[in-house]
């Protein structure tokens, strides 16, 4: 999918790009796979707000992605690619020989009419899901399980993909885009191919409105605050933040500090972190 760029009749259109839309094929929704998507800003069921800079927004519908690709044996062809609103990547509507109709995360190169399968004897093609025991090493993977059953949760956002790297026993070694090397047991399944519109990433939004469209506020700074409202606030004029390092508005440091629990499960089945240590 190519970036297009807009005659600059104002100053926020000079460099506004956006997406040429060339992959969509199919520009309406199925009702069937459509869903009300309602808004909360942020909030938490006490009406606190727990996100902060949510709210607004376009109206959106939810599309029903089928994530776990478990029916199984039987062929699908592509009626179509469409634009979602909820996620960075295209969506396929596929429609299987018995009649039923679902939402794939659309990958380069799959185009209306194609068939794609899901299961273990399908073909190693683009589109097709199936467990990784069965996935070549070497293969572009996306949409991969952690847990056999549970339905893709890694590499899903547009442009993204993994490779599959070894098969040992019971674990199958992927390279994550981020770099990380990770261990998912070989019964999860992924689907092959890299997801597309892959130019996502060299969208300019151009103006504060079109992120408003998005639902996404304006963030203030800390150090134009009060004292009360954050760490850094205060003082006379353009003042330093008066501390070791930058924080949080709750006075947790904001910059390096890590979360991750030292203890967490699946730290075992981390062989190389991202910044390209081995975990301890």
């Amino acid at each position: 999918m190519g970036i297009k760029s807009y005659n600059p009749y104002t100053p926020s259109r000079r460099h506004m790009t956006g997406s040429d839309f060339s992959e969509i094929t199919k520009t309406t929704p199925e009702k069937s796979l459509v869903t009300s998507l309602k808004k909360n800003a942020g909030r938490n069921n006490q009406g606190k707000i727990t996100v902060r800079h949510h709210g607004g927004g376009n109206r959106t519908k939810y599309r029903i992605i089928d994530f776990k690709r478990r029916k199984d044996g039987i062929p699908a062809t592509v009626i179509g690619i469409e634009y979602d609103p909820n996620r960075s990547a295209n969506i396929a509507l596929i429609c299987y020989a018995d009649g039923e109709k679902a939402y794939i995360l659309a990958p380069e190169g799959l185009t209306d009419g194609m068939k794609v399968m899901n299961g273990p004897e399908a073909e190693v093609r683009v589109g097709n899901c199936l467990p990784l025991e069965n996935i070549p090493v070497g293969t572009q993977i996306h949409n991969i399980e952690l847990l056999p059953g549970k339905g893709g949760q890694m590499v899903r956002a547009a442009g993204l993909s993994a490779q599959l790297m070894a098969k040992e026993g019971k674990y199958a070694t992927l390279r994550l885009p981020s770099g990380e090397m990770r261990m998912v047991p070989i019964t999860c399944r992924a689907t092959i191919g890299v997801i597309g519109n892959g130019d996502h990433n060299l969208i300019n939004i151009g103006k504060a409105g079109r992120k408003r469209h998005m639902g996404i506020r304006p963030t203030v700074r800390g150090s134009v605050m009060n004292p009360n409202d954050h760490p850094h606030g205060g003082g006379e004029g353009r003042a330093p933040i008066g501390r070791p390092g930058p924080c949080t508005p709750w006075g947790k440091p904001a910059l390096g500090l890590k979360t991750r629990k030292k203890n967490k499960q699946s730290n075992k089945l981390i062989v190389r972190r991202r910044d390209g240590r081995a975990l301890k």
